[in-house]
């Protein structure tokens, strides 16, 4: 029903969840985790980021995932597990019967109107649609009536007897509260303010921006589907190839039209309010004061029958109704009886809200902030005035009677029931709801803290160990306290412990393991300071900490104590998560056995749950950046330049890393066992043997010198797969069992002899354990002792074989990050399976691999051997530029004067950005001088650290700012930058000052001014202090996993690969069911799948079902990622492709458009996703006859294409021949002829002349030569004066949409595969869709992860249908990639036989990094 892609049961979810712990949240039930409209006795909401918030989207964009399914579609949902098998359990078999009606809505005053439910819906999502609609938007107290009996809001449709296909629901007045008066008031104020974009650029109530309908000129959806007469074509100039200038403005286009009309100039309380006693008998509820658009003003009474005009003045209090007094249930219609000023502002108001897509108006989970805002007119609102100094000192949200209890919400959700698929979206949903809730309050408990609006529980002590509560979260600063670091590096570690923690509780938030507890955490970076926000254990402010802790030790080993519960569950969690259990000594000399790392802290709680928190060193250390001799590592990593000296003790490895380098040893152990194991038997056999290659312990990425080798990485790939009998036979040499081990090899070897196996087994095992470096001598055993190479731990054995072990594989692990896992990032930039954008696409597939940011110095180093990978080179030098940056930044921005923030961040980015020598902060002598001499006296001050005046920022000058930051690329990621000013950074390494800018503002939470910065100038200076807006907080969090949904999207996209694209579709379908089930409808992994969902619709032919969704997916990317996040520009692009197979060219070009603007931005020109953008763009200006145009993109694409791919490439030589085309379209056939050559060239030697290819490129070769002859020969005659020359008709033909269309899927990494019109009917039957035309089939080859990857190996099969609609000059491309041989077998209808076609997608939804507004 209403909402978008099923938000249907998000409330429901957190209505049943609430009910299942109402007995432990001790409160009512309604007012924890969902009254969307519920406000709290201050005018405050209960939680910005309720639900849906009061523009919950609307009836009209009911999608298909929704309730509009016919009853026999919604057949069982099966839950799948991670391998796409069906769970057999009967349990595990859930039958979700949802049928479909309609009812009618009677409403007072107005038209009656039909609205499509489902019976699985709350009465609550009726009252969101009325609350949402145009008609009914200004009412909020009314109830649902059947038959004059009230709907209950809390029951399913189901549920309610009589309610039936047809039946009459009647909206019907409610008499007001005082609560329903101010909820009433609220809802009117955000109504007016709707349409306003100021709360998104504000970074308040999860408000963000969308520009999609402004650079598309209105909805694409609604546009006529037929080709405009006109197509406005022209690129903007900045946009041009080889454009030097990189304007800002246009990131956010049409500012000025995005705010709505204002209709009223004051809405607030009165100053008569509250209502006396005698006037509350008369009903008075409070009052209200309107001043007008006419300047009129109003005294207006609130009172249980509605609103209505009183005699009061602003002097006088006199209650009684005016002779006019309006009465109107809405305030909405008294104002509009008052003034025809907002009755006719409000008409264009609510249409103007009207035409926002539902996506643009729903609340984000998280909030997301713009680094770029433009002027801001703060206009008078009382009651957002009100909100800011009400009793909620501006932030508590109050649960009415008390602040949320964060610690027993968080602990409730984990322990809901998960047996059955409808339990466990319940969990999810409550577990997203209350996380997204707790990180949106601890963000502002964090800002307040700094801000110093929060009075510390320590008040007496300096202010760097002080600590807060707020909203029952507890706060605490990222400095070493009591000399707690000292011994790991002070600061320093302190800074970097609550990241270390973060990870820890991810690690076991993940394992979701039952009867064991983590904190709510949050960390927040805010004006320099690092604050660690975290929920309550009951009980533990009571007790010293001493008593409190039960397991684990609090000063580092001196006293350890452990609890036979926590043994126990942390047994089973540290297999899980690789840890090896291990025994230390305290200083008693009693050894107790530990599972955790030493520090780790087992807590039990009032509650009696058992927590554990300090999980800073869950992941084994990195000896690579720990003070070890030079003789603990190994040759290779001495010549890497390691160990390395780091700031701190504290690094660790990442989860990820500990799991790739286990699963690598697991498959050399594997196939050494197997292998040697079959080779004894054939040995005692007697036969021959062939020679046996030992398996290398590690695999090595070998890089040949550009670009990988295919064969020798094909051969490699084979050498390091394990087959499943492989495995079966290890786990059975593994078997204790002796007579169940002898009967299990007898099946798979038979003619084994039994009474040789024992011994051989033994040999097998031990040689493959000795080899891998096995914990074990009898079995497969890699576990990471957390507490080797830490001094302050004491072990049981230090001299003892284990241990030593231990220290070993520990060592093989930092040894695999460098010498395999960034080789093996390099080679997937290399075939481009991997393509940063920017510095955070680097940061992310860099932890995907298990690298640590630590090591991009060494990443960036190790790039430099390879010419094709110079833009990842730059990106990577941007980074630790920027990142070194942050570092200053945070030391310099500590203590600043709140006075002069503004004055302190320009004179910092006039520093690092500008070419003037010479910036001054703008501060006065006097000023200055007042700071120096209040400095004196606040040095005696405890709350220094808020007050303090630093003044040093004042003398940083450019040089001195760039040498510290190179001194800090140096120190701390060991790369030497070549280069003393923001200048030579850009010459030497191909930055540009607007991603440098981009990035630093991002990283650091600065917003700037909307408007140009001429950031060369050498004459006056770049930023001033009204150019600072604000500085927002970057949060880092934890990201809760929709687990059913990731099933189904892995189980789907395995039915693609194997061509069975009815089930693939259905399974994703249901995937993004279950997503907004849980996430509700905002999320990036939403977004992941609308796109995905897609690119299927256009596989499959129906291009306005995949502008549909592809639409929503951009508008969501915009939303919960950022305007100008990469993601976002995927998702321009994707849609930009499908508006063109609509026939709507226009908006197609101008969101190429806005692509290549935002890459622009993010990287400059000079990456291989530009050359794609530049393709793209150039055939669809060829499309509509643009050939000048095409051409300069074109001819940029190839430049692009020749630069990041080798010479040899197929990609290079579809460029050449889309030039050539070009060329000839002209009618230049000489150039046209030149650049076909270069691509025939291309294609004889990579495919060999009989590829069909090869031929069609001849062919075209040969038509252009003719085509130059008879032209050469015409103009010969012109020069001799010739008479009666008549040019002969060239053969230009105009190119098809068809044949485009079809050069577009090439070159975009989709393949034709021809299926027989009755067998796509077929599957569009199956589907129940319509039948269509005959369609090739679209099967897409880019990669289904957040990047588009277009590895150069795509295929195109022959389209016999449409070859006669290509241009005669040449046709269109047939095949495209770097693949050895392009044939591939026709499909004639099977659909089963597309498994050779479809290459496999990876999954969207990844596992989301811990980083803030992260996926």
């Amino acid at each position: 029903m209403a909402g978008i892609s099923g938000t249907e049961a998000t409330e429901k979810k957190d209505d049943i969840a609430q009910k299942c712990t109402k007995d432990k949240l001790e409160r009512p039930a309604n007012d924890n985790l969902h009254m969307n409209e519920s406000v709290d006795m201050n005018g405050g909401t209960d939680s910005p980021q309720s639900e849906l918030s009061d523009d919950s989207p609307s009836t009209e964009n009911s999608s298909q995932e929704e309730g509009e399914r016919t009853a026999d579609e919604e057949e069982k949902k099966v839950e799948i597990n991670e391998k796409g098998d069906k769970k057999c359990d009967d349990q595990e078999v859930v039958l979700i019967q949802d049928t479909g009606f309609v009812v009618k809505l009677s409403i007072p005053g107005g038209e009656d109107f039909d609205l499509p439910v489902s019976s699985m819906e709350l009465v609550q999502e009726i009252h969101q649609v009325l609350v949402d609609r145009e008609e009914t938007c200004h009412r909020t107290c009314f109830s649902l009536q059947l038959d004059n009996v009230a709907l209950d809001n809390f029951s399913e449709l189901k549920s309610i007897e009589g309610l039936k296909e047809g039946s009459v629901v009647k909206v019907v007045e409610e008499p007001y509260t005082i609560r329903e008066a101010r909820i009433h008031v609220r809802h009117i104020r955000d109504l007016l303010k709707s349409v306003d974009p100021a709360d998104a650029y504000n970074g308040a109530d999860c408000a963000s921006l969308s520009f999609l309908n402004t650079v598309t000129g209105g909805d694409i959806l609604d546009k006529k589907r037929n080709k405009p007469d006109s197509v406005d074509c022209t690129p903007p100039d900045y946009i041009m190839p080889n454009a030097k200038e990189r304007p800002i403005l246009p990131l956010h286009p049409g500012i000025k039209d995005l705010k709505g009309p204002s209709c009223i100039k004051v809405l607030t309380y009165s100053g008569w309010n509250p209502p006396p006693g005698n006037r509350k008998m008369h009903g008075d509820l409070l009052y209200l004061y309107v001043v007008t658009l006419e300047e009129k003003k109003y005294h207006i009474t609130a009172s249980t029958r509605g609103f209505y005009v009183n005699q009061s003045t602003d002097d006088e209090f006199n209650p009684k109704a005016a002779q006019q007094k309006f009465l109107s249930h809405s305030l909405i219609d008294l104002l509009i009886q008052v003034s025809p000023a907002f009755k006719r502002n409000f008409g264009i108001l609510l249409k103007k809200r009207a035409q926002r897509h539902p996506f643009e108006r729903v609340a984000t989970p998280y909030q997301i902030y713009s680094w770029m805002a433009p002027p801001s007119e703060h206009t008078v609102d009382y009651i957002r005035a009100e909100d800011a100094f009400s009793t909620r000192l501006g932030y508590e949200e109050h649960i009415p009677g008390q602040t949320r209890e964060w610690n027993e919400e968080i602990q409730t959700t984990q322990e809901l029931p998960r047996k059955t698929l409808p339990d466990r979206l319940i969990r999810e949903r409550a577990i997203f709801k209350v996380h997204s809730d707790f990180v949106g309050a601890a963000t502002r408990g964090a800002m307040a803290v700094i801000d110093g609006n929060v009075m510390a529980i320590n008040p007496g002590e300096e202010a760097k160990m002080q600590m807060f509560i707020w909203n029952n979260i507890f706060f605490s600063l990222g400095f070493d306290v009591r000399d707690h670091y000292k011994e790991f590096g002070g600061d320093a570690a302190a800074y970097s412990a609550p990241g270390n923690d973060l990870q820890g509780v991810k690690a076991y938030f993940n394992l979701d393991h039952e009867g064991l507890y983590t904190l709510g955490t949050v960390i927040i970076d805010y004006r320099g300071y690092r604050i660690t926000a975290q929920s309550i254990i009951p009980g533990i402010l009571e007790r010293e900490q001493e008593q409190s802790v039960v397991y684990g030790s609090i000063d580092f080993g001196k006293t350890v104590v452990t609890n036979d519960k926590y043994q126990e569950i942390l047994k089973k969690t540290a297999s899980l998560l690789k840890i090896r259990p291990h025994k230390v000594v305290d200083e008693k000399g009693e050894e107790i056995e530990l599972f955790t790392s030493l520090e780790c802290k087992g807590i039990i709680g009032n509650d009696r749950r058992y927590y554990v928190l300090d999980l800073l060193r869950t992941s084994p250390p990195d000896v690579n950046f720990l003070p070890v001799g030079k003789e603990e590592l190994s040759a290779i990593m001495g010549e890497h330049g390691f160990p390395r000296e780091h700031r701190h003790r504290l690094a660790c490895l990442r989860q990820e890393l500990v799991e790739a380098f286990v699963e690598a040893k697991y498959v050399t152990f594997v196939r050494h066992a197997a292998i040697n194991y079959q080779h004894l038997q054939l040995k005692r056999q007697g036969k021959t043997q062939t020679e046996v290659k030992p398996a290398s312990t590690t695999p090595k990425a070998k890089l040949t010198n550009g670009h990988c080798d295919e064969s020798k990485a094909h051969e490699e790939k084979e050498e390091n797969e394990v087959t499943e009998e492989d495995k079966k036979l290890v786990e059975v040499l593994t078997n204790t069992d002796q007579a169940e081990q002898a009967d299990q090899v007898a099946q798979i070897l038979p003619g084994i002899d039994v009474k040789t196996l024992e011994e051989d087994t033994k040999d097998v095992v031990n040689k493959a354990a000795r080899l891998v470096n096995s914990l074990s001598d009898t079995e497969f055993n890699i576990t990471f002792n957390p507490d080797v190479y830490q001094a302050h731990v004491k072990h049981a054995n230090p001299e003892s074989e284990t241990l030593r072990r231990e220290k070993q594989i520990v060592k093989d692990a930092a040894e695999f990050l460098v010498v395999y896992q960034i080789p093996s990032l390099i080679n997937d930039c290399m075939d481009h399976t991997s393509s940063p954008i920017d510095g955070s696409t680097l940061t992310e597939a860099m932890h995907t691999k298990g690298i640590n940011m630590r090591y991009l110095g060494k990443v960036a180093e190790m790039l430099t051997k390879y010419p094709t990978l110079s833009y990842v080179y730059t990106i990577s030098v941007g980074e630790l530029i920027t990142r070194a940056v942050k570092h200053l930044f945070k030391t310099y921005m500590q203590g600043v004067d709140m006075m002069s923030l503004s004055s302190a961040v320009s004179h910092f980015l006039n520093c690092f950005l500008g070419s003037y020598p010479t910036p001054h902060a703008q501060l006065t002598a006097e000023e200055l001088q007042g700071k120096k001499a209040r400095r004196k006296n606040i040095k005696k001050n405890k709350a220094a650290i808020f007050n303090m005046d630093n003044v040093e920022w004042v003398s940083e000058t450019p040089k001195t700012m760039w040498k510290k930051i190179v001194e800090e690329v140096k120190d701390y990621f060991y790369f030497s930058l070549d280069c003393d000013s923001v200048d030579g950074a850009i010459e030497k390494y191909g930055l540009q000052r607007v991603s440098m800018m981009r990035e630093v503002c991002r990283c650091c939470g600065i917003q700037i001014l909307l408007r140009e910065y001429n950031m060369e100038s050498r004459n006056k200076q770049v930023f001033y202090e009204e150019d600072i807006v604000n500085i927002y907080p970057r949060v880092k969090h934890i990201h809760p996993k929709a687990s059913d949904a990731y099933h189904f999207f892995t189980s789907g996209q395995a039915k693609i690969q194997q061509g069975l694209l009815k089930e693939g579709y259905d399974l994703i379908s249901e995937a993004l069911n279950l997503l907004n089930n849980v996430y509700g409808a905002m999320h990036p992994e939403v977004a992941a799948c609308l796109r995905l969902m897609a690119r299927l619709n256009y596989i499959l032919g129906d291009y306005g079902e995949a502008l549909s969704y592809q639409q929503r997916a951009v508008l969501m990317s915009e939303r919960v990622q950022g305007l100008d996040h990469p993601n976002t520009i995927t998702e321009y692009s994707h849609l930009a492709l499908y508006c063109f197979a609509n026939n709507q060219v226009s908006s197609s070009l101008r969101l190429m458009y806005r692509t290549r603007y935002l890459a622009l931005l993010c990287h400059g020109e000079e990456h291989p996703e530009v050359a794609l953008i530049d393709s793209n763009i150039g055939l669809i200006l060829h499309a509509v006859e643009e050939y000048e145009l095409s051409l300069r993109f074109l001819e940029h694409a190839l430049q692009l294409n020749q630069k990041f791919h080798r010479k040899l490439s197929l990609k290079v030589a579809m460029s050449y021949h889309l030039v050539a085309r070009t060329h000839s379209c002209r009618g230049d056939f000489r150039a046209a002829l030149q650049t076909e050559k270069e691509a025939y060239a291309i294609y004889k030697q990579m495919l060999g002349e009989e590829h069909e290819r090869t031929k069609e490129s001849s062919d075209c070769l040969k038509h252009l030569t003719q085509q130059a002859v008879v032209f050469q020969k015409k103009m010969n005659e012109i020069y001799k004066g010739e008479k009666s020359i008549t040019l002969p008709p060239l053969q230009i033909q105009t190119p098809s949409i068809v044949s485009v269309m079809e050069t577009l899927n090439a070159i975009n990494g989709i393949v034709f595969v021809q299926i027989s019109p009755n067998d796509l009917d077929k599957i569009k039957q199956q589907m129940g869709q319509t039948p269509m035309d005959s369609k090739p089939i679209i099967i897409d080859k880019t990669n289904g992860s957040d990047k588009q990857d277009n590895k150069e190996k795509t295929t195109e099969e022959n389209n016999t249908d449409n070859k006669e609609n290509m241009p005669t000059d040449c046709t269109a491309p047939k095949c495209h990639g770097d693949v050895t041989d392009c044939t591939a077998p026709k499909c004639n209808g099977d659909v089963a036989e597309m498994k050779a076609k479809v290459m496999q997608q990876s999954p969207v939804i990844q596992t989301p990094e811990v980083v803030a507004n992260g996926q």
